[in-house]
C-alpha cells in the first residue's frame, strides 16, 4: 500500500502543477479583470489587485454605441446553437450512409471528404465569400448557421462513423428482420446508441463556433449583428486608448458558457472520442 502510494502522490502533485501552469492565463485574466487599469501590465503588481474594481463588470456590459454585450451573447448563442443542431444532424446522417450503406463511388467520395479536412480556411474563404455575396446573404447570420446544415464538418463526419462502425451490424439485421426501413433503423437503433459520440460533436461544435473570430468579421458588418468575438475586438483601439479592464471583465463572461458546458458534459467527450462500442 505504501508502495503505491508515493507514486500516486508524486503523480497528482505533478498533474495540480502542470494545471496550474494550463490555468494560469485564465487566472490572470479573471484577477485582471478586478484590477485598476494602471496596475494591469506593471511589472512590479502583485497578482492580487490593490482594490477590486467590480465597475468593469456593469461598465463592459455596456457595450458601444447603444448595443449592449447582452447582444452580442444573443448573437452567439442563437449562431453556437443552431450550428451545433446543424453539425449533430448532418455529421450523423452522413456517416451513417459511409459506415453501414453501399452505394456508386462511395470511397473516393470519402477520400473527398477526408480531403477537405486538409484544406486551410484560407483556401476555400473568397469562393464562399462571393457565394454568399451573390446570394445577398452577407451581414445576416445564414453564412454562419446554413453550412452546418448541408455539410457539416469532415472531422464530426469521420468521428461518428467510427463510432457507428464500432455498432454490431447484428442490430441492423435483427431491426430489418422486425421490418425497419433504412431510415427507422437510423433514428431509432442506431442514433440512441451514438448518444456519446453526438454529445462530444454538440460540445466541440459549439465552442469552435463560440470562439470563431474570422467568419463573424467577414460576413457580418452591423454591430447589432456582432458576435462575442467581435464585440470584444471594439474594446481595443491600437491607435487610441484600449479599455483593458472592461476588456478582460467580458472576455471572462465570454468563457462561463464553455465552462458550464465543459462540466456537464465532460464525461460524454472521452466516450464520444475514445469510441469503445457498446458495454
Amino acid at each position: 500500500m505504501k508502495k503505491k502510494l508515493i507514486p500516486n502522490t508524486i503523480f497528482h502533485l505533478f498533474t495540480i502543477t502542470f494545471g496550474l501552469f494550463m490555468m494560469y492565463p485564465i487566472i490572470w485574466t479573471l484577477i485582471s479583470s478586478l484590477k485598476p487599469e494602471s496596475e494591469i501590465f506593471k511589472q512590479a503588481a502583485s497578482l492580487i489587485p490593490s482594490s477590486f474594481q467590480w465597475h468593469n463588470y456593469p461598465d463592459g456590459w455596456k457595450g458601444f454605441g447603444g448595443t449592449s454585450f447582452g447582444t452580442f451573447f444573443l448573437n452567439s448563442f442563437i449562431i453556437s446553437s443552431l450550428s451545433m443542431i446543424g453539425a449533430m444532424f448532418t455529421s450523423s446522417l452522413v456517416s451513417f450512409g459511409f459506415a453501414r450503406l453501399k452505394f456508386p463511388f462511395q470511397k473516393p467520395l470519402f477520400a473527398c471528404l477526408m480531403v477537405t479536412m486538409m484544406l486551410p480556411v484560407q483556401v476555400t474563404m473568397i469562393p464562399q465569400y462571393i457565394l454568399f455575396h451573390n446570394l445577398g446573404w452577407i451581414n445576416t447570420f445564414l453564412p454562419l448557421i446554413v453550412p452546418q446544415f448541408i455539410g457539416g464538418n469532415a472531422f464530426f463526419v469521420f468521428l461518428m462513423m467510427q463510432f457507428i462502425r464500432s455498432i454490431p451490424k447484428e442490430l441492423d439485421e435483427a431491426a430489418f428482420i422486425d421490418g425497419c426501413s433504412t431510415y427507422r433503423t437510423f433514428w431509432k437503433i442506431i442514433l440512441p446508441i451514438c448518444k456519446p459520440a453526438l454529445i462530444t460533436v454538440s460540445i466541440f461544435s459549439f465552442i469552435w463556433t463560440w470562439d470563431d473570430f474570422l467568419g463573424p468579421l467577414i460576413y457580418l458588418n452591423q454591430p447589432s449583428k456582432f458576435t462575442i468575438s467581435l464585440g470584444l475586438r471594439m474594446f481595443s483601439d491600437p491607435s487610441s486608448f484600449t479599455n483593458w479592464g472592461n476588456l478582460f471583465a467580458m472576455s471572462t463572461l465570454s468563457l462561463l458558457p464553455l465552462f458550464i458546458m465543459f462540466i456537464i458534459f465532460q464525461r460524454y467527450i472521452v466516450d464520444g472520442i475514445a469510441t469503445q462500442g457498446l458495454k
